[in-house]
C-alpha cells in the first residue's frame, strides 16, 4: 500500500514542472506557427505590391493599392475574402512602404506592426516583423 502512495505523492510533487514544461512547448510552438504564417503573408503581399501597377506619384501609396496590398497579407487575396491568415490581424497592422529612386518606385517593403499573438500564458507583440522587402518590378503609371 505505500507503494501507491509514494507514487501518487511523487506525481504530485512533479506535476508542477511538468505542466510548466508542457505550457511552454505549447506556447512556443503557437507562437512559431502564427509568426510562420504572418511571414508567408508579408511575403505574398511584398510579391504582389512589386508586380501590382504604382499609381501614385509619392512614396505615398494610394488607397487602392493600400488596401490591395493589405487584402493579400490578410487574406491571401486583392478581393479580401475568405478565412484570414492570423487570428485579428487588422489592415491597420500592415504596414507598405515604398522607397523612391528619382520619382521611380525602387523598392517595397511590408511589415507587420503592432500584432500581439496571445499564447497560453504570455503575449508577444510584433513590430516591424515580419518584414520583406522586394524590388519594384511593376509597371509605373502616376
Amino acid at each position: 500500500m505505500t507503494r501507491r502512495g509514494n507514487a501518487i505523492l511523487e506525481f504530485a510533487l512533479s506535476f508542477g514542472l511538468l505542466f510548466s514544461v508542457f505550457a511552454g512547448v505549447f506556447q512556443f510552438g503557437y507562437t512559431f506557427v502564427i509568426y510562420n504564417n504572418l511571414q508567408t503573408a508579408v511575403r505574398a503581399g511584398a510579391r504582389y505590391a512589386s508586380l501590382r501597377v504604382y499609381d501614385s506619384s509619392t512614396s505615398t501609396p494610394s488607397a487602392a493599392y493600400l488596401a490591395e496590398v493589405r487584402n493579400v497579407v490578410i487574406y491571401g487575396n486583392p478581393a479580401g475574402t475568405g478565412p484570414r491568415r492570423a487570428p485579428g490581424l487588422r489592415p491597420e497592422q500592415v504596414q507598405v512602404t515604398i522607397s523612391m529612386d528619382r520619382n521611380v518606385p525602387k523598392e517595397v517593403s511590408v511589415a507587420i506592426v503592432g500584432y500581439t499573438v496571445d499564447a497560453a500564458v504570455r503575449s508577444f507583440t510584433l513590430n516591424g516583423k515580419p518584414k520583406v522587402t522586394m524590388p519594384y518590378m511593376g509597371r509605373f503609371a502616376p
